[in-house]
């Protein structure tokens, strides 16, 4: 069938109606399959092209050898709908519908510029389930957007993107309940800055700075079950580094000194009685031990 190769097929639209006479073209060629047909009406203006190359079918209105106008996408083996919407010049432009290849559920609606996403959008999951709307630069998630849980349908995240990921300020919620679980600032996706979170009930538990998405370097502040203050100091790499100083439940302060990978560890410390700020202990520490003098 090496004769197929380049061969560019003009047919009377009254030619091909039949879709044996298509199953027959279509269950002759084989290797780099090239072969397109073009449907004309009257008036020469193309309705209907089949691109073997790209197993795709693609209807529409066309001007100048380009598609333009309102038009739909099919892949051929399974002749299911991909794309619906608008073309300019031979790509997607203004609104337009995508579809999931295999259950045919929606997968994207929203604009388009250039043939990429740009603009409002909604992304759907492989079962249809609403997962993102927001705003779209160069195909990538830009500007305001939100998430969603796609089994509860509860909102997840809302924030700002920059090249599809979360850059800017956000809050992220429990998406069980919808309490709010984090806010502050994002970057390349991940927690950086400043930022709180809050327990289960939607109460404060820290507030600080954050790197790579953990409690890192800086200062920062933990607070017990009933929003009081327990804990303010200093981090590194996620854990309590540094100066700080931890506090009973009514407030009163219980201890100050420093820390060494999250435990009270080198150098002088000193705690204090629950109800009368007093020193009740005061001591000098080494890799976790007292210091014994002679």
């Amino acid at each position: 069938m090496d004769e197929l190769k380049n061969i560019k097929y003009k047919l009377n639209l009254r030619d091909v109606k039949s879709s044996f006479i298509k199953k027959i073209i279509f269950s002759f060629l084989s290797g780099k399959q090239i072969l397109k047909m073009i449907m004309y009406n009257k008036k020469l203006q193309k309705l209907f092209l089949i691109d073997i190359n790209v197993y795709k079918k693609v209807s529409g209105k066309y001007k100048i050898g380009e598609k333009n106008g309102k038009g739909r996408e099919y892949i051929i083996n399974t002749n299911k709908l991909i794309f619906e919407g608008e073309y300019l010049n031979g790509k997607k432009n203004g609104k337009g519908k995508e579809y999931n290849d295999y259950n045919g559920n929606l997968v994207f609606e929203g604009e388009y510029l250039n043939g990429e996403r740009n603009g409002k959008g909604k992304e759907y999951d492989y079962d249809g389930n609403l997962k993102f709307e927001g705003k779209y630069l160069n195909g990538e998630r830009n500007g305001k957007g939100k998430e969603y849980d796609s089994y509860s349908g509860k909102l997840e995240f809302e924030g700002e993107y920059l090249n599809g990921e979360r850059n800017g300020k956000g809050k992220e919620y429990d998406f069980f309940i919808g309490n709010i679980e984090f806010e502050g600032e994002y970057l390349n996706g991940k927690r950086n800055g400043k930022g709180k979170e809050y327990d289960y009930n939607g109460k404060l538990k820290f507030e600080g700075e954050y790197l790579n998405g953990k409690r890192w370097n800086g200062k920062g502040k933990e607070y017990n079950e009933i929003g009081k203050l327990k804990f303010e100091g200093e981090y590194l790499n996620g854990k309590k580094n540094g100066k700080g100083k931890e506090y009973y439940k009514n407030g009163r302060l219980q201890f100050e000194g420093e820390y060494l990978n999250g435990m009270r560890w080198n150098g002088k410390r000193k705690e204090y009685g629950s109800y009368n700020d007093k020193i009740i202990f005061e001591e000098e520490y080494l890799n976790g031990k007292e210091v014994e003098y002679d």
